[in-house]
């Protein structure tokens, strides 16, 4: 088995190219939504002058129901993007492509979709914790952060 095990700046590199792809699809999928919302608002802000506060509030709901499901899509867009990217025959983002690096379980096999569903769920209880989830990639015997351990994952350079 494969035992060049990615290290921790090569992963950070990863995730920085990874975000990038993610915030120009996540862009992409949010700016319709804003277009919509943005026509709704412009017309009434013009009669904004004659709303009373209680009104004026009123269009917060929108706005704030708005910006939740964005977030909430954005967190789907997320997870399903590690799940499906490193359980393809590719066994990796495209940050980790771009890279040479792979997911692996921890045998050295490709993971299905279950197990990059858990990592990349996992991930989230990683950042969660101050990222120390991420930190401690860098000082294990196999450069596992909390999301691999938890999901029985390796990340390896090819």
């Amino acid at each position: 088995m494969n035992t060049n095990y990615a290290g921790f700046w090569l992963r950070f590199v990863a995730v920085l190219i990874d975000g990038l792809v993610l915030g120009v699809i996540q862009w992409i999928a949010v700016m319709p939504f804003l277009g919509l919302l943005g026509l709704g608002v412009a017309g009434d802000i013009q009669n904004l002058e004659n709303m009373d506060e209680t009104e004026a509030m009123g269009m917060m709901g929108p706005m704030m129901a708005m910006a939740g499901v964005a977030y909430i899509g954005f967190f789907i867009i997320q997870i399903l993007y590690y799940a499906l990217m490193e359980s393809s025959s590719k066994q990796a983002t495209l940050g980790k492509m771009a890279l040479g690096l792979k997911v692996t379980d921890v045998d050295g096999n490709k993971i299905d979709f279950t197990k990059g569903l858990v990592r990349s769920l996992c991930r989230v209880l990683s950042g969660m914790i101050m990222c120390i989830g991420y930190l401690i990639a860098a000082f294990t015997e196999k450069k596992q952060g909390l999301h691999d351990m938890i999901a029985s994952t390796l990340v390896l350079k090819k």
